[in-house]
């Protein structure tokens, strides 16, 4: 459901909310509505950034590091449990037991699209290796 709502913004916000929405050729409501939903993700995740990928769209990342699907992933394939889970995918990636915490605190929150994203990401990791093999059985 979306509901209207009303915004006085500064004129030099709304005029680089202008600019952001041409440059990404989007509509100012729409980046307004998705920077605020991030805003208010990254306020309750403190350490979760977003970036935009190439081959993902927009998605949640530890600030500075890994995405959080990317974290979740390996997080959820190792067969430790409990603190020696979360060091070991801290190690995995060389990041601080902490960052992997704040992951898995992003991911109890939005399961379903981080899960969406590591489905995707298998997928394509999949596609990659059947061409790859594909080209290396050319080669023999």
């Amino acid at each position: 459901m979306v509901r209207p709502t009303s915004l006085r913004l500064p004129d030099p916000v709304k005029d680089r909310l202008d600019r952001r929405a041409a440059s990404g050729h989007e509509k100012p409501s729409s980046l307004a509505v998705r920077l605020i939903d991030e805003g208010l993700r990254m306020h309750d995740h403190p350490g979760v950034a977003f970036h935009d990928s190439a081959a993902h769209g927009r998605v949640a990342c530890l600030a500075g590091g890994p995405d959080v699907a990317e974290v979740v992933d390996v997080l959820t394939g190792l067969e430790a449990q409990g603190q020696d889970r979360i060091a070991e995918t801290a190690s995995w990636f060389g990041i601080h037991p902490s960052r992997v915490r704040v992951a898995t605190g992003y991911y109890a929150a939005f399961r379903d699209e981080i899960d969406r994203q590591i489905d995707l990401r298998r997928r394509e990791a999949a596609e990659l290796r059947g061409r790859y093999e594909a080209e290396q059985a050319l080669l023999e």
